[in-house]
């Protein structure tokens, strides 16, 4: 096979090509973005560091990669005439990466710490990235025609976990070695730390990814209705387009609000913190850890709820983060700062996940067919101009309030003795850091006006997943035989308008339902299903739950997750129907939690609730489900001392609150099958 031939795009991808294809498209982006990984992060920082940056110039080095996407805009044309967008992404792509060689190379032909030194560095960057602009012009229209669009949040979920796994080993190695070498030689060495692992990391991943690349399919680009429009038509369609145009200033402020803290998170605790490198990027690869767990969740959620609500929901626990870094110093490092950059790192992972996979998801299922290459290279225009001039922005103000600072305490006087406490300090990047906070608030207005094909409403997707870190929690508690499950006031929670704070500490939904899944699966088959089902259920819960008070005031929610879960697992056993799915779930749930203190009647309503909901995401007939689960409790009454009538109407409501959250078809559904059912 020529050369040419081998970068010709395919009139069809059969299924083994797209398999394949898929494939690459994973191996490609471990290589790409675990190198990647580095170049974007605190070891990038350290090394502009190095090489003399102060806080303007490491605001700059952040802004280049994205102030040069709106060179996309003038690729448009290239990528539409030729066609060939495997051929222009390769062909630009590696020369791209291959300039790694001389930024390495910085501190062997010239003196560090200099202006000179910097300049360069800043002269490459801007270089490479212009021509990397090219490549996602060609890269983002390829990939939107090559992954099929119901799958398409799993994928890219997919890619960017192994790649994360890939990122962690490389970025750490790489850390411990420039900690390593600044140990063992003299200062003015200093910056050789850092160009051997990315001469490494150029010879073993950088130049595999355009190599990896060339072996992914390219479709045929959908035909441009003739005549075709100019340039500036094309560019002007995502802006023409109401939805499209939400989408895309939610983009703007975004990359803005975001930007003008996240490129200094490495200069603050290096600096202000004075951690070494290999502490900052260790906690990058904490973070990056559950970025990789989280991955696959956020996708499968992604492509079942909507990326629009996946995203609002990551959006909000952002903030959330970005408002903790205030409180790591007060004003100094004390004994809570290490505990709670691990957290923050922790949840900063976790939303990231999020945000970076339905950005882009978003912005490929809003663009319409045969028009991505426009519509995607506008959203990446709005996103990095955004992001270009938060940098920007945040180095002046990094600078400027370096010399500011903002105090509250409260002062106690007595007779003996004068004792101050101080409640807030604020000084240098903990008044960027607030000022992100306050811009990201605005973003979630504006995000809440794109509409999105199937999108569900925010508390569909935090009842499927309440708590974020599942394994976390169990050690949180101080009473012995009690999980934080059980101890903490998840009813009030809801109620504190702080955003993110109903993500990060919800209720333990996402792990009960995990439980309530592996038990049913392990159980499903045989005549005595239901009664082994409960068995299974009551010990999984055991390991989360232990009876108590706080285990009775919140049974419904308990019984509610354990139930969705669990319809949600029988799902996927098709010589199940609906009606024994729903029977085994309610009756499972029910004497699961008979011996945990829970009151009968809330645990009727929350296995009601829950039946509803988990119907509901398997798409089947809500009106039966519900009529099985009445049908159930009333079988389940003579067990928990109720009447027949009693234990049902228990169940309704719970099936009615539920489909009324779904919306006026849903609950007309379920009122229509439990007429006579119905309470009161």
């Amino acid at each position: 096979m020529g050369l040419g031939e081998w970068f010709r795009p395919k009139p069809s991808i059969s299924d083994r090509d797209l398999a394949n294809g898929l494939r690459w498209l994973t191996w490609e982006g471990m290589a790409s973005l675990g190198f990647f990984s580095i170049t974007t992060s605190g070891f990038l920082a350290a090394f502009a560091l190095a090489l003399g940056a102060n806080n303007l110039q490491i605001g700059i080095l952040a802004s280049i990669p994205f102030l040069s996407q709106p060179l996309q805009i003038l690729a448009i044309p290239l990528v539409e005439r030729f066609r060939r967008r495997k051929a222009i992404a390769f062909m630009t792509y590696l020369p791209a990466q291959m300039l790694w060689v001389p930024i390495a190379l910085i501190p062997i032909f010239m003196n560090v710490p200099s202006g000179g030194a910097i300049s360069i560095l800043l002269g490459l960057m801007a270089l490479r990235s212009m021509v990397v602009a090219v490549t996602n012009c060609a890269w983002n229209s390829w990939v939107k025609d090559l992954v099929p669009q119901r799958i398409l949040g799993n994928i890219m979920g997919r890619r960017l976990a192994l790649a994360g796994l890939a990122a962690m080993v490389f970025g750490l190695g790489a850390a411990f070695f420039a900690d390593y070498w600044r140990w063992h030689t003299s200062p003015d060495a200093h910056a050789l730390g850092y160009t051997i692992p990315l001469l490494f990391g150029f010879a073993t991943l950088a130049i595999a990814s355009p190599v990896l690349m060339s072996f992914i399919p390219e479709p045929l680009m959908q035909p441009v209705p003739e005549p075709k429009p100019s340039l500036v038509a094309t560019v002007a369609d995502p802006f023409r387009d109401q939805n499209y145009r939400k989408l895309l200033r939610f983009l703007f402020l975004w990359g803005l609000a975001i930007n003008l803290a996240t490129p200094f998170f490495a200069v603050y605790m290096l600096q202000r913190l004075e951690l070494p490198i290999s502490a900052v990027i260790g906690f990058s690869v904490l973070s990056q850890a559950f970025n990789v767990l989280f991955l696959r969740v956020w996708g499968r959620f992604s492509d079942q709820f909507g990326s629009k609500t996946v995203l609002s929901v990551c959006v909000s626990l952002y903030l959330l983060v970005i408002l903790g870094w205030t409180f790591t110093t007060m004003p100094e490092r004390y004994f809570l700062t290490i505990p709670l950059l691990v957290l923050l790192h922790i949840l900063a992972g976790i939303a990231a996940a999020g945000v970076t996979l339905t950005i882009s998801t978003i912005g490929m299922k809003l663009a319409p067919e045969g028009k991505a290459t426009a519509y995607l290279a506008g959203a990446g225009l709005a996103m990095s101009v955004g992001a270009g001039i938060g940098p920007l922005l945040g180095g002046r103000f990094a600078d400027f309030f370096s010399v500011r600072q903002l105090s509250l305490s409260f002062t106690w006087v007595d007779p003996t003795r004068q004792l101050d406490i101080g409640a807030l300090h604020l000084t240098g990047f903990d008044f960027l850091f607030g000022i992100t906070f306050v811009l990201g608030l605005l973003t979630l207005s504006l995000l809440a006006t794109i509409r999105e094909e199937g999108e569900a409403g925010r508390e569909v997707l935090l009842e499927a997943l309440r708590s974020p870190v599942r394994e976390l929690t169990r050690p949180l508690s101080t009473i012995p035989g009690l999980s934080f499950l059980g101890h903490f006031p998840y009813g009030y929670l809801r109620r504190v308008p702080l955003p993110g704070l109903d993500v990060a500490l919800g209720v333990t939904a996402y792990q009960i339902a995990e439980i309530a899944r592996a038990a049913t699966l392990s159980v499903q088959r045989g005549r005595d299903t239901a009664t082994r089902l409960a068995r299974a259920l009551g010990e999984g819960l055991s390991k989360v739950i232990e009876p108590g008070e706080a285990v009775r005031k919140h049974g419904s929610e308990v019984a509610q997750h354990a139930a969705r879960g669990s319809i949600l697992a029988i799902d996927k056993t098709s010589h199940i129907d609906l009606g024994q799915s729903v029977r085994q779930a309610v009756l499972g749930v029910l004497g699961a939690l008979r011996h945990s203190q829970v009151k009968p009647q809330d645990a009727l309503r929350g296995a009601g609730q829950g039946v509803i909901q988990g119907a509901y995401e398997v798409k089947a007939d809500l009106g039966e489900a519900s009529f099985q689960a009445v049908e159930a409790a009333k079988e389940w009454a003579s067990e928990a001392g109720l009447s027949e009538e009693e234990a049902g109407a228990q169940v309704a409501q719970g099936c009615l609150d539920a489909a009324a959250a779904l919306g006026p078809e849903a609950l007309a559904q379920v009122k229509t099958r439990l007429t006579g059912n119905l309470p009161g």
